[in-house]
């Protein structure tokens, strides 16, 4: 059977990251529609409307899985050890950390959900490690300039009301760069451009709060590489009418409660297939021909369901 190859990068672009979490919604009984657009809805609602209703309107459960929890585990203690005085951002400072951090994500409601027994909470912890070890593939964590970590934003970018957290803004050569980390795959060229929009919209935003245009923005994908890209009024342009377009889109699919699926090989792994028909319908599909994941959530539900 043919295994579809296409990288299941849907986890990276919901990145259950705190700047998911403020995402607050208006209550659609009493408010319909949306109060504002963060980097991750907004990449939501481009990869899937329907997905991005179940979601952020309806508000319905989305748990992250382990690898996006140990994600989260290793962007908590890299904020607190680039918060540390620079020649203390060392690999036993950075263990001291994690396990000082650890009891956030233990006792968080989400890991206790994932039941895991004693070796693949080993795993877990390894994982989380990793990513956090990571960094100095990357660069030399003493070396950098922090002016900020977890930075809120909330302004307007283009005439949208736009929410977020920057982990990261450094100087370099005297002026800002934006940085972000990621635990997921990295990208290939095919989807760079679409993972570096999130920064681009941060820079976006920190001009606006801060009077100033930030000179670099860079995706640290940990343990893997550096992608960045240089920051100028075209790039900002690029994505800022981006981002208009889609809060027009999001505010007419709200006003006409019509929000329409876009469905491919990532229907196999949405939360919320079971509840949109075009979805489960591409997943047979797909399941038929052998051109879908077995491991994948949707598959393998489907598959004890006839069994």
């Amino acid at each position: 059977m043919e295994i579809d190859a296409t990288e299941p990068e849907v986890h990276d672009l919901t990145d259950p990251s705190v700047g998911a979490l403020l995402d607050r919604v208006g209550d659609p009984r009493a408010e319909p529609g949306v109060r504002h657009l963060s980097p991750s809805s907004a990449s939501a609602y481009s990869q899937c409307a329907r997905r991005w209703k179940f979601r952020y309107l309806d508000r319905l459960p989305d748990p992250p899985g382990p690898a996006a929890l140990a994600g989260t585990f290793a962007h908590r203690v890299l904020e607190l050890l680039l918060q540390e005085d620079p020649q203390h951002r060392t690999k036993d400072r950075a263990k001291e950390l994690a396990r000082q951090a650890w009891p956030e994500t233990a006792e968080d409601d989400d890991f206790i959900a994932l039941a895991l027994d004693d070796t693949a909470a080993r795993e877990f912890r390894w994982k989380g490690w990793q990513a956090i070890e990571g960094l100095w593939h990357l660069e030399d964590p003493t070396t950098v300039d922090v002016v900020a970590t977890e930075q809120r934003v909330d302004t307007m970018i283009g005439g949208v009301p736009f929410r977020g957290i920057v982990d990261r803004v450094d100087l370099e050569d005297g002026r800002a760069t934006i940085t972000d980390y990621k635990s997921g795959r990295a990208p290939t060229m095919r989807y760079r451009e679409a993972r570096l929009a999130q920064v681009l919209l941060y820079a976006a935003a920190i001009a606006e709060e801060s009077g100033a245009l930030p000179a670099k923005a860079k995706l640290l994908y940990l343990g893997q590489k550096v992608v960045e890209t240089d920051v100028d009024p075209e790039s900002v342009e690029a994505v800022t009418n981006d981002l208009a377009t889609t809060w027009a889109n999001v505010q007419s699919d709200c006003a006409s409660g019509e929000f329409e699926p876009t469905t491919g090989p990532l229907c196999a792994w949405c939360p919320y297939a079971e509840q949109c028909p075009e979805g489960m319908a591409e997943v047979r599909r797909r399941h038929k021909a052998g051109r879908v994941r077995l491991d994948s959530p949707v598959v393998v539900k489907l598959l004890a369901a006839t069994a």
